[in-house]
């Protein structure tokens, strides 16, 4: 993911993270084995730094921004990118909570699936068949909904999910039922590594996936707030779809995925087609992305 930005100078970013957690990352964005990245802290670690060497890139290109929204851990990238929190808490957040998440994952195993072609109701119902088992974990787009649980709760909604007529449930290769109560004591290690962290007045609004609104930055914000809802993020749902949509009614004309791969985008384009998308994946999106902006 990392290789096209070495030679350009927003690899400074990488470097400064390599210091904030005292050990190399490169290697995690350059040439690390498969079987390393099925590792949750190594794999999110290579997805933050890669955004935000990204965004470092884009950002003199950027100079009116709405709003930051990311997808679970792009959340945590988004409150570096925006500001609100500094690279080095940033990246040693990062990791602590992909440590915490894994230890829960391994303490409380669970399984997370993709209903496709379901809705949201279909997919609160079809968990229904579990309760305290299974639940929602990611609204992402129309017809794409995810739901997590424990492995006996997950094969239960997801059978009741058939017989609602969903199209397929596609199991999802991660390493626990991560967004649910199943993360409860991941949620509690994050609120205690986040005690002393400050969340700064970003440049822009954020948009939170918990309850896909905006948060201003303006007198309104709240640091304190959001190191309570950045410890309660793991165990609770990715309101994704809700995030789209909120920034499209703040007036957002387009749309830029920072980072690596253009899932997102994708998700953007079914929830919200009116507004284009664009990606910054690496660094030759740079001069298309200029004069797309320009406009």
């Amino acid at each position: 993911m990392g290789a096209s930005w070495q030679d350009h100078p927003a690899w400074k970013l990488l470097e400064q993270a390599e210091g904030a957690l005292g050990e190399p990352l490169r290697h995690l964005v350059l040439d690390a084995p498969a079987e390393q990245l099925a590792r949750t802290r190594d794999a999110q670690l290579a997805v933050l730094c890669t955004s935000l060497v990204a965004w470092e890139a884009l950002r003199p290109l950027v100079d009116d921004v709405v709003a930051f929204a990311g997808h679970s851990l792009g959340q945590v990238s988004a409150l570096v990118a925006s500001g609100a929190l500094d690279l080095e808490d940033g990246v040693r957040f990062a990791a602590r909570r992909a440590e915490l998440t894994q230890r829960a994952a391994d303490d409380h195993p669970g399984r997370m699936a993709a209903l496709l072609g379901a809705t949201v109701e279909q997919a609160a119902e079809a968990c229904g068949a579990a309760p305290e088992a299974a639940w929602i974990a990611n609204d992402n787009a129309p017809g794409q909904v995810v739901i997590a649980g424990t492995a006996e709760g997950l094969e239960l909604a997801t059978a009741r999910a058939k017989e609602l007529g969903v199209k397929r449930a596609t199991a999802l290769n991660v390493g626990g039922a991560f967004h649910t109560p199943l993360m409860a004591s991941a949620a509690a290690g994050i609120s205690e590594a986040l005690r002393d962290v400050h969340f700064d007045t970003p440049m822009a609004a954020i948009v939170a996936n918990q309850d896909g609104a905006a948060y201003f930055a303006d007198d309104t914000w709240d640091g304190d707030s959001w190191r309570e809802r950045s410890a309660a993020h793991v165990t609770v749902p990715v309101l994704w779809r809700p995030s789209m949509e909120t920034l499209a009614a703040l007036g957002a004309d387009a749309f830029v995925e920072v980072g690596y791969g253009s899932m997102i985008a994708g998700l953007a384009k079914r929830t919200v087609p009116g507004i284009p998308v664009f990606s910054c994946a690496d660094p030759s999106d740079l001069d298309n992305l200029a004069k797309e902006l320009a406009s």
